[in-house]
């Protein structure tokens, strides 16, 4: 998807369409999440810190991210992509590999595959355009996918992927990045063919295993399928603090508000977590992390942030904080059947369902319905 968080607010919010428009980077220590093509032209991108965002495009309309709403759009866009084939490979919540292979019959030619496809996103998420790549390997479609950006279409043939990989530069390569491409800028490789020209000698004695992984995509060669459904590992939320914070009850306080945004993703999901793990960086950028198994296997807020404040001895609270967070993980499907307990069921079960009454609730008025009463200060 082009631009997809920016998108998404330039459509529900029609006055904004034309403008730039930059999702994240809200507060003062925050980075872009996205950026609406206007705002590009300026230098914005994402992962940007937010302070260089607004001293290039201080006239942005800077908001929040919307998640919920991003992965509700992005569920009508995979759901077109299933109507295209069985094997769909998502890598976020905007961009999935699609394997194709065998549908020319249905849907015709790759290119007239490509623009059909861009037609179904466009109307099913009423205007939204999806750029494509077609191609046959991965890393060249992925490649492609980005070469004509907004609403594009590149088709690269079997016979043509050396005539379109190798004036390209080396960061195109996928897994290159600064690091990377500055160290093969220095053994004087700056495109794609001229890593393709390299003796895998050299890359390997600079890069060890990694060169000659890159050595094989500079020649479009990757042999990797697309695996539908790939499963979670984790489910997290976490925050970047417009000041810095100390103590156990200012931490407990973010990871309130994190429990209470990845439980109801685990039930949207259908899991249960484990166990927790906290998520803590000073103000010196230190990160530390500490994790413990859940009693039984939840998708309850409460149990996570129990958990999760139980780990706090383990820190030191007295430093400054500049990010807190929580995941749960050790993640199975709620389905699986969980041990039944002999003490404390019933006050367990009246807890599950406040929280799913909480969520038809935030489902129908908005996330921000319903507050608990130690966010309200």
């Amino acid at each position: 998807m082009d631009a997809f968080y920016a998108s998404v607010e330039q459509h529900d919010h029609p006055e904004l369409r034309g403008t730039p428009v930059i999702v994240g980077g809200t507060g003062h220590r925050g980075v872009v999440s996205a950026a609406s093509y206007e705002a590009r032209v300026y230098g914005v991108h994402s992962a940007m810190p937010s302070h260089e965002a607004r001293r290039l495009c201080g006239h942005a309309t800077f908001l929040p991210p919307r998640m919920d709403r991003y992965q509700e759009v992005s569920s009508v866009v995979m759901a077109v992509f299933d109507d295209y084939s069985p094997l769909v490979e998502p890598l976020s919540v905007d961009e999935a590999f699609l394997d194709m292979t065998g549908t020319e019959a249905l849907f015709g030619a790759p290119e007239q595959t490509g623009r059909r496809l861009r037609e179904d996103v466009c109307e099913a998420t009423d205007g939204l355009t999806v750029s494509v790549g077609v191609a046959t390997t991965k890393f060249v479609a992925k490649v492609a996918s980005d070469f004509d950006k907004p609403d594009g279409l590149t088709v690269v043939s079997p016979d043509g992927v050396h005539e379109f990989l190798w004036p390209l530069p080396v960061r195109r390569l996928w897994g290159v990045g600064p690091h990377i491409a500055g160290r093969l800028e220095q053994l004087g490789l700056r495109t794609i063919g001229d890593v393709a020209r390299a003796a895998p000698a050299l890359l390997a004695e600079h890069l060890g295993d990694q060169g000659g992984h890159l050595h094989r995509l500079s020649l479009g060669e990757d042999d990797r399928e697309v695996v539908p459904k790939r499963e979670a590992k984790s489910v997290g939320a976490e925050y970047t603090l417009e000041r810095d914070i100390r103590g156990p009850a200012a931490v407990r306080k973010q990871l309130r508000r994190a429990a209470d945004r990845v439980a109801p993703r685990l039930r949207r999901q259908g899991l249960l977590a484990g166990a927790v793990r906290v998520k803590i960086k000073t103000a010196t950028f230190q990160l530390i992390t500490r994790q413990a198994a859940l009693p039984r296997p939840t998708d309850d807020a409460k149990p996570l942030f129990e958990a999760a404040c139980a780990l706090l001895g383990e820190f030191n609270l007295t430093a400054p904080m500049r990010l807190v967070g929580l995941a749960a993980f050790g993640l199975q499907t709620a389905d699986i059947p969980v041990q039944a307990e002999l003490f404390g069921a019933e006050g367990r079960q009246r807890n599950s369902r406040l929280e799913r009454t909480l969520d038809e609730l935030r489902g129908r008025f908005g996330n921000g319905a319903v507050k608990r009463g130690s966010d309200l200060d």
